[in-house]
């Protein structure tokens, strides 16, 4: 049961919450707050130590603070800022520069295919699509929820979390 909480409570809920960036440009606050709340439960079921839980609250506590600030200038919106606080609670100190990176490289990604997308006109099928038009608005922004993910899903798998799962398939 533990290993299924591990394997799906942050992916499923970057994946719904890039889902929800996506064709809303909004990020649920639940979302993060549930990636918050069940953290600890799920840290101390698994066996991580003090250390390793101090060090995964001051990744969520730096993501949170560099989430401020790029929602100041408007460069993130609110929801992303919360979503990352929560994804690096989850992905913990040692792992964050390769989120970063992932991030950066995804967010680059998807706003090169925004930029081709948007300089061709939309397909027909999709003009009566409220969150196509938002997308294809020229100047509408980079649902950045979905960067977000992708570059949790990519550092997710080499994180203490699947540490602790195959240390606890050795012992039994």
């Amino acid at each position: 049961m533990i290993e299924l909480a591990v394997l799906t409570i942050l992916p499923a809920s970057a994946a719904f919450a890039a889902a929800m960036d996506l064709f809303t440009k909004k990020v649920p606050n639940p979302i993060p707050v549930l990636l918050a709340l069940a953290f600890l439960p799920l840290a101390l079921l698994v066996g991580l130590d003090a250390w390793t839980i101090a060090k995964h609250l001051a990744a969520g506590v730096l993501m949170l603070v560099l989430g401020g600030l790029l929602f100041i200038p408007g460069w993130f919106g609110g929801g992303d800022g919360k979503l990352m606080a929560a994804i690096g609670l989850w992905i913990g100190a040692d792992n964050l520069l390769d989120y970063m990176l992932y991030v950066a490289l995804a967010g680059g990604l998807i706003g090169l295919a925004l930029c081709c997308v948007r300089a061709a006109p939309l397909p027909r099928a999709l003009l009566g699509e409220v969150w196509a038009l938002r997308l294809h608005r020229p100047g509408a922004g980079i649902p950045y929820g979905l960067a977000l993910a992708a570059g949790a899903l990519c550092v997710y798998p080499h994180t203490v979390w699947f540490t602790a799962l195959a240390s606890n398939v050795v012992r039994t």
